[in-house]
């Protein structure tokens, strides 16, 4: 089992692409919104931090500290390169402090490569986990589902995605709060031996452990969206093909309406009449309601925001902290992986 770690978030402060003061504004919203919220760390630059803090109201707070860190990894930063170059990083000063401890969960919108690098490198993964796998919430008809792996392992075996299997589930239910979510393995066609030697491979270990999970079976894209599954596994190649075609997709669905709407005056009064709904289409579509992906199987949290995230996406990102290190998904996490390796590997 893992020693007990400190119940503390901490945040790259200066990863983000709208800076440290988002950051701080985030953390102020969080204050206020989130119940019984971890005290948080923030990393980075103590004399850009420290203003910020007082501009907020956060200065003399009790569960706000700061931990200087006097670099940043930028976007542009190569991963391997940044690891060995910039030793002082926020990002790497903040998965050092979960690391030794300090910290529970750390959160970044910092640059993804390097994120996942560090994070596994100096975290390494969970006895029984070979590779992690980044968990992306995503929307749906009446509410969201998860897709894993999001594009941390893309060279995947049928143990890994069965592990993957294993880690949405538990996100689902520890921390997002559905008892018994609905896991389905993406393959090109729902009849018994249609797909890869790997998808066949998975499928029929996901069968073996089904009773661990509640395991929907097979699901093709045309279904993702649907209500018929809460996790949705892939390998990670696959899964960031889907991340990412789905974001454009939506993007150039709302460009479309957009300019559809502004082209002429009865458009725009027939807007008028029925802005309810479009607003809570965009609410349903808005990726700040769903935070950031943790990159689950390390020993240690690590949370992964976008880069462009506002203070509302961000504050949101530090409620799944909060949710992750509050419902100790780590030892979830250890305990099914290793109820599910017994069964694959028909140990003893």
């Amino acid at each position: 089992m893992l020693e007990q770690k400190s119940s503390c978030i901490a945040i790259d402060a200066m990863g983000s692409d709208k800076g440290p003061a988002e950051m701080v504004a985030a953390t102020k919203m969080a204050v206020d919104s989130v119940k019984n919220l971890r005290p948080i760390i923030l990393v980075g630059n103590e004399a850009e931090l420290k203003p910020l803090l007082e501009k907020e109201g956060l200065s003399s707070h009790p569960d706000i500290s700061i931990f200087h860190a006097s670099e940043v990894i930028t976007m542009d930063d190569k991963p391997l390169v940044a690891l060995k170059k910039k030793k002082d990083a926020s990002m790497l000063r903040a998965i050092e402090l979960v690391k030794n401890g300090d910290a529970s969960c750390v959160l970044s919108c910092g640059n993804t490569g390097s994120l996942m690098a560090a994070g596994t490198i100096k975290l390494r993964t969970l006895d029984g986990v070979d590779r992690p796998a980044l968990a992306t919430v995503m929307p749906r008809k009446r509410g969201h589902f998860v897709l894993i792996d999001a594009g941390a392992n893309p060279s995947a075996k049928a143990e890994h995605l069965v592990h993957n299997a294993v880690l949405g589930s538990d996100y689902c239910r520890h921390v997002l709060g559905i008892n018994k979510p609905k896991v389905g393995l993406m393959t090109i066609g729902t009849e018994e031996g249609k797909g890869t030697d790997l998808i066949n491979q998975a499928h029929s270990l996901l069968k073996k452990i089904d009773g661990q999970i509640e395991y929907a079976g097979l699901i093709e894209g045309f279904q993702t969206f649907e209500e018929g599954v809460d996790v949705v596994v892939c390998d990670g190649f696959t899964g960031n093909i889907l991340l990412k075609a789905s974001e454009s997709l939506f993007m150039l669905l709302k460009n479309f309406v957009s300019e559809e709407i502004q082209a002429n005056m009865v458009r725009k009064m027939g807007y008028l009449l029925s802005k309810g709904a479009f607003d809570a289409i965009k609410n349903q579509l808005n990726p700040d309601n769903y935070g950031g992906a943790p990159l689950l199987g390390l020993k240690g949290n690590v949370l992964k925001a976008h880069g462009s995230s506002n203070k509302q996406a961000v504050m949101n990102a530090i409620r799944i902290a909060n949710e992750i290190v509050s419902n100790d998904l780590t030892r979830h996490i250890l305990e099914d992986i290793e109820a599910a390796n017994n069964i694959i590997y028909d140990a003893d």
